[in-house]
């Protein structure tokens, strides 16, 4: 049942990050740093190898600096930089390809939606909700968050943590 809890909090995280994203076009700070402490506490209370450990937080780190690189350039947003680095640390190095992938293919298909959705009248029920008129802006960016979160989704049962936490 524990096992079960805690599995049950990066996805909530995921869940909180897209829905936060889509809303208001921000990714909170706390979000990301809580990840990291999360992944921390359990990654040494489920006894993830240090030297994993060790390999999966230098990666987050190489996804920060990247992903610094990416802001300057005015590419993507803070919150999406801190958010992936901290995601990246979960995937670890078996799934980073994978996520990065799987997170270009869903913001790919994310972006192709929302020129879509803009290039169309914008309802009547969605004019009065301050989410659909900015994600209808065509001046406004892709809220990244959600590509993230589904990428992270798709492969977090095939992690090392996952499978640490599985085993107890």
């Amino acid at each position: 049942m524990l096992a079960m809890i805690v599995l049950s909090l990066f996805p909530l995280a995921m869940a909180y990050a897209a829905i936060s994203d889509l809303a208001t076009m921000t990714l909170p700070n706390w979000l990301s740093v809580g990840l990291l402490v999360l992944f921390l506490a359990l990654a040494l209370g489920f006894g993830l190898p240090y030297g994993r450990l060790g390999a999966d937080v230098g990666l987050g780190l190489v996804v920060l600096v990247a992903g610094i690189g990416c802001f300057a350039m005015g590419w993507v947003g803070g919150g999406d930089v801190k958010l992936a680095a901290a995601i990246a640390i979960w995937m670890g190095t078996d799934q980073i390809l994978s996520f990065l992938l799987l997170m270009s293919v869903f913001g790919g298909g994310l972006a192709v939606l929302l020129l879509l959705f803009r290039r169309l009248p914008l309802p009547a029920l969605l004019a009065t909700r301050d989410w659909a008129t900015r994600l209808h802006a065509p001046r406004e960016g892709v809220p990244y968050g959600v590509a993230l979160a589904l990428a992270a989704l798709t492969l977090y049962p095939q992690t090392a943590l996952f499978g640490a936490i599985l085993a107890g």
